[in-house]
């Protein structure tokens, strides 16, 4: 009798092992193939778009964003440059996301591309922005247990300052061609990247710019080859990725004027003093910086932060530049991909 209840327990066990077995090796295979393109909305389908209402100081705006794909655990919202930019030029995302089932989302911020533009320039704000991110992170359920934010550019400061106040949401962090000082940014760009462009053409470039000449056609002759197509993006622009130069046509140029200035040799605007520098080591979730060897940012010093950070890591693009999203891609993607999914396994 005792020897048959302990057969009967043996294969009772025997049953829940295969079972469990069968199970981890269906979750293992379910991580990307079997639900990330599960639907998930009720009701009238979008694709994945929602409009989310954002209190402000001047009442309630509403701001875009697109869900692409289905991960509980790694869902990461993208911040767009500028300020002033649009999500148009994070679509290669879906070039490499989907396939290594990473969930993210595009996100216009106010005054951006699809979302509303109140015309109100006191909306123009750091913190304004910072606590925008915070509705949007609300509104979209993202959490520790899976929200990785990721800012290129001027979506950078806005991610440094949002990880500065809310970190306790953050499971990971990645600042993409960012400084953490504009003030050592305009130093780069005078002392180092001016003196990469002839001394003609940078008379040239500077004399316009002492007249304030912004808009005349010569100036932009002038920063397209020596400037933008060494430092902004390394590709010929009748080759320009389709997302970039649609993207590049949808540009507010007030809100980018304001923040940043006008110049591309550092910037004059309501950012001209931001320095979060000495604030790295207060961040404490993982943290990835990605720079490149041409990048309009300095990329030593990129590398100076990834160490000021406790949970830091440098990701260097060595063909890249500002938009090493494109021009030094698989490099930039392949590392980004496999920082996410380490921290991830954490």
């Amino acid at each position: 009798m005792n020897r048959l209840i302990i057969l009967h327990v043996l294969m009772i066990i025997l049953i829940i092992s295969f079972s469990s077995c069968s199970n981890a090796k269906l979750d293992k295979s379910q991580d990307v193939s079997d639900f990330y393109f599960d639907n998930t909305e009720t009701g009238i389908q979008s694709g994945g778009i929602k409009m989310i209402p954002i209190q402000t100081p001047k009442g309630t705006f509403n701001v875009w964003t697109k869900r692409i794909g289905n991960n509980p655990k790694m869902k990461v919202l993208l911040l767009h440059g500028g300020p002033g930019g649009t999500h148009e030029a994070f679509e290669c995302f879906e070039s490499f996301f989907p396939k290594e089932g990473i969930e993210f989302y595009y996100y216009d911020q106010l005054a951006c591309g699809n979302s509303d533009n109140p015309g109100d320039t006191s909306l123009y704000d750091l913190n304004r922005y910072i606590d925008e991110v915070e509705q949007v992170r609300k509104a979209l359920n993202l959490n520790k247990s899976n929200f990785y934010l990721l800012g290129t550019s001027w979506g950078g400061i806005l991610a440094i300052e949002y990880a500065l106040k809310y970190q306790d949401q953050l499971k990971g962090l990645i600042i993409s061609d960012m400084m953490a000082s504009c003030l050592e940014y305009g130093k780069y760009a005078n002392e180092v990247l001016a003196k990469d462009i002839p001394k003609t053409a940078l008379d040239s470039i500077r004399m316009f710019e002492a007249k304030g000449d912004f808009d005349n056609p010569k100036y932009m002759g002038l920063l397209i080859p020596h400037y933008y197509l060494k430092h902004l993006i390394r590709i010929p622009m009748d080759e320009w990725p389709e997302p970039v130069s649609r993207g590049s046509k949808h540009i507010n140029y007030e809100l980018y004027n304001i923040m940043q200035g006008p110049s591309e040799f550092g910037v004059s605007g309501k950012l001209a003093n931001w320095d979060r520098s000495k604030d790295l080591k207060n961040i404490d979730v993982p943290t990835l910086v990605i720079g490149a060897k041409y990048d309009t940012m300095d990329p030593k010093y990129m590398e100076w932060m990834s160490k000021q950070l406790p949970k830091g890591e440098f990701l260097f693009c060595p063909n890249g530049s500002h938009s090493c999203l494109y021009d030094d891609q698989q490099v930039y993607f392949s590392g980004l991909i496999k920082f996410i999914k380490s921290v991830n396994n954490i």
